[in-house]
């Protein structure tokens, strides 16, 4: 299978990712993203790349110049598309029999974690549920796959609020007396997709679209329109992003983490972004499909835990770690999915990182010969290596530890508490740092993260989008503190057993993931051979 480019009318580019790879001169990032131009080097490393078909950014600009004016020959080309894309698979997209699944993604030049929406499970109808069912003799997973096409078709293309659907599955969680929506059979399932059904027609006030192309076709536009949402303007302009570059549209095969116990999705990076030690770093979620690590809303399991339940599939993704660096030059962050036991891989791109840990990983990959000192100093633009150092608190018997959590982000911080973004500019004026609590976090929480100095969650994984943010902008930051309640109020909270009050004072260490009351003094540990090995390479 060749690489192929095809002209259209108003979106003028489609490029293609097929499992047997790509030639070497691939498309720009400027053309098909980051996001596809990653996936086409990945597929010609010959690392498990589900098939998928590629809208450059040139439909984007056509979208944001002419609106819908730009689908002009969409339907047609997208036919053309999926006909390719079910004669690898040997499936029809929305067949009764045999029905092909697609994802939609978004995917700009320059990486945006969590700023664009995502839709999964997109050709799933009535009709398509009953052949999927047929094709893999697995209703749990056709219902669960129902209910969150419902779900996030509502919420990306509708604006619908998730919390509706969401009350659904926990819900019924609370009823069989569950706290993992991985254990819910195949009968409740299909209860709550039905419920989610109604909801959708409730809220939104159209029925549910049972066409797929009508499915695909709405879900690329509201891809498109994510590229000039408020969070994604907001990260963009903080960022230096040009409004204009635009993102491409990913369409790709579906591959179920969802589908069970030898299944599951997570997100991973090849070196630890916290402290740049070389391991795997990776967050796992059994039975489950990537959003549902990345959004945050769930606590996700450790490198550990996925050696121990897909051990063929960790030996790969171990096999894989030095083949990506290789291939990139870089620390790479991934996101994977494991399909009854099968490595999949759905992206990759140069991960965010801690200063310590940027330069620990800059020596490292320059030592054993991945990069030149010149690339290594490349890398290392922005840091301020006479800052760098490892923060701890300073702790003696008088210190009160009140919880523990998952390390997302290193380094200490002292401040008052604050559990509602939108008192975060009042308390500002106060003048102390800020610490924010919450049950999760978001990318839509992007502007506050920018305004605190740490972040702590109840819920959430250490590789979400929102802990990714916090770290690339140098918070402190604590995930998956299952001892911290918030109330109602937006006004306090109890954690480990404390009464918590807004504007009260705590010192956490995002390293050692713990919290503490009251401010606490900091010790710090310079990495001298490091910061001498980098003036090594200026010399």
């Amino acid at each position: 299978m060749t690489f192929d480019r095809r002209r259209g009318r108003s979106f003028r580019s489609v490029y293609r990712i097929p499992y047997e790879g790509v030639p070497a001169e691939t498309p720009s990032k400027e053309t098909v993203g980051s996001k596809a131009h990653n996936l086409m080097i990945m597929a010609q490393q010959d690392l498990p790349v589900p098939p998928a078909f590629v809208f450059g950014v040139d439909l984007c600009r056509a979208f944001l110049d002419a609106g819908d004016a730009a689908f002009d020959g969409l339907d047609e080309r997208l036919t053309k598309e999926l006909d390719w894309l079910g004669a690898l698979l040997r499936r029809r997209f929305g067949d009764a029999r045999k029905p092909l699944l697609v994802s939609v993604r978004s995917g700009g030049a320059v990486s945006m974690p969590g700023m664009m929406e995502t839709v999964l499970n997109v050709g799933l109808t009535a009709q398509a549920v009953r052949g999927l069912i047929r094709l893999t003799g697995n209703p749990r997973l056709a219902y669960d796959c129902r209910r969150r096409l419902i779900q996030q078709f509502a919420e990306v293309v509708h604006g619908a609020d998730a919390r509706i659907f969401e009350k659904l599955l926990t819900d019924k969680l609370r009823a069989e007396r569950l706290d993992d929506a991985g254990r819910l059979g195949s009968e409740t399932m299909a209860e709550i997709a039905d419920a989610s059904l109604a909801a959708f027609e409730n809220v939104v006030q159209l029925p549910f679209p049972e066409d797929p192309l009508e499915q695909l076709r709405a879900t690329i536009r509201a891809v498109l329109a994510s590229w000039s949402s408020e969070r994604a303007v907001a990260y963009r302009r903080a960022n230096g992003i040009d409004d204009h570059a635009g993102t491409a549209v990913i369409v790709q095969a579906m591959v179920f983490g969802n589908s069970g116990a030898l299944s599951g999705s997570g997100v991973g990076f090849t070196r630890s972004p916290v402290d740049g030690s070389d391991a795997l770093y990776i967050d796992y979620l059994p039975n489950a499909q990537g959003e549902d690590v990345v959004a945050g809303r769930r606590s996700a399991l450790g490198t550990l835990e996925l050696e121990t339940r897909a051990p063929a599939a960790f030996l790969q993704l171990q096999s894989c770690k030095s083949i990506l660096e290789r291939a990139f030059a870089d620390m790479q962050d991934f996101e994977f999915t494991i399909e009854d036991g099968r490595l999949y891989f759905l992206q990759c791109r140069s991960g965010k990182r801690t200063p310590l840990a940027a330069l620990r990983i800059a020596c490292d990959l320059v030592a054993a010969g991945l990069i030149e000192p010149a690339t290594g100093l490349s890398q290392l633009d922005g840091v301020d290596l006479n800052s760098v150092g490892a923060e701890t608190l300073v702790v003696d018997d008088s210190s009160v530890l009140v919880a523990r959590g998952v390390s997302a982000s290193a380094g200490v911080v002292s401040g008052v508490a604050v559990f509602d973004p939108t008192r975060l500019s009042q308390i500002a004026a106060r003048g102390a740092p800020m610490i924010l609590f919450r049950e999760f976090a978001e990318t839509a929480d992007y502007q506050a993260l920018r305004q605190v100095a740490g972040l702590v969650t109840a819920q959430g994984a250490r590789t979400s989008h929102a802990a990714v943010v916090a770290r690339q902008l140098g918070k402190v930051c604590i995930v998956g503190c299952r001892d911290l309640e918030i109330d109602a109020s937006g006004r306090g909270g109890r954690i480990g057993g404390h009464a918590l009050q807004e504007g009260d004072l705590l010192s956490i260490d995002g390293g050692g993931a713990s919290i503490y009351r009251g401010a606490l003094p900091v010790r710090k540990e310079r990495p001298e051979s490091l910061v001498a090995m980098v003036d090594s390479w200026r010399a």
